[in-house]
């Protein structure tokens, strides 16, 4: 049992997903590069100095970076992993958790999610950055033979990050996806990210996650999740 939990395999019967904050205000600022989006570095005004032992350092006076094709579409990614995880929690029957953060203020979960929020056991409103308030809490009692949760939304630093904090605090197996989770800067993101992964956090994509819980081609839903990922 320890060395399966080690290795943080993923069972239908044990899974739940946890959908956090992807709302409405969030739209317009998370701006974060995908992995298709390019980086360039433009160096000018540099001065390179040799120390003794053959060590080099550059100094720079100017760096401009570029960010090319960015523009916002990020966050258009982690809505659409969040509904096709939601659409596989479906086929599945893998319960779903969902929250909104301040609602009044941040607006609704986005409307491409409306549909696949349908089955949720609860979309709770909160203040609190971590999901784990007392209304999921309730509904995690519930499943009693869940241990592991499957994790996405935004922001990595801050709401995910304190969720899967919680979780893990509790006992209970953290999948956090990599390709659905963002946040408003780079850097938040992927140091957010590398700090689960040293807390104990399994780091992971929708697309792996998915096909674990098939687990073979021989599934009776293993056309339905190919169709999803492609």
């Amino acid at each position: 049992m320890a060395a399966t939990s080690q290795l943080g395999r993923l069972v239908v019967p044990r899974t739940a997903f946890f959908l956090c904050d992807v709302q409405e205000k969030f739209r317009p600022v998370i701006q974060v590069l995908s992995a298709r989006c390019e980086l360039r570095l433009f160096v000018r005004g540099h001065v390179v100095r040799r120390a003794r032992g053959g060590l080099v350092f550059v100094f720079f006076s100017r760096v401009r970076a570029a960010f090319l094709g960015a523009e916002s579409q990020n966050y258009p990614d982690v809505v659409n992993i969040a509904k096709r995880m939601l659409t596989a929690a479906q086929l599945f029957d893998i319960p779903v958790i969902a929250t909104e953060q301040s609602p009044e203020k941040l607006g609704s979960t986005v409307s491409e999610l409306a549909s696949g929020l349908s089955g949720a056991r609860v979309v709770a409103a909160k203040t609190k950055f971590s999901m784990l308030v007392p209304e999921v809490q309730e509904h995690l009692r519930q499943l009693p033979t869940v241990d592991s949760v499957v994790l996405f939304g935004i922001e990595t630093q801050v709401c995910v990050q304190q969720t899967a904090l919680d979780l893990l605090a509790q006992g209970y197996r953290v999948h956090l996806l990599a390709d659905g989770v963002s946040s408003r800067t780079h850097v938040d993101r992927n140091v957010a990210v590398e700090r689960l992964r040293q807390s104990g956090a399994f780091i992971t994509t929708s697309e792996s996650a998915l096909f674990e819980l098939l687990g073979d081609s021989r599934h009776p839903r293993f056309k339905d999740i190919s169709t999803l990922v492609k």
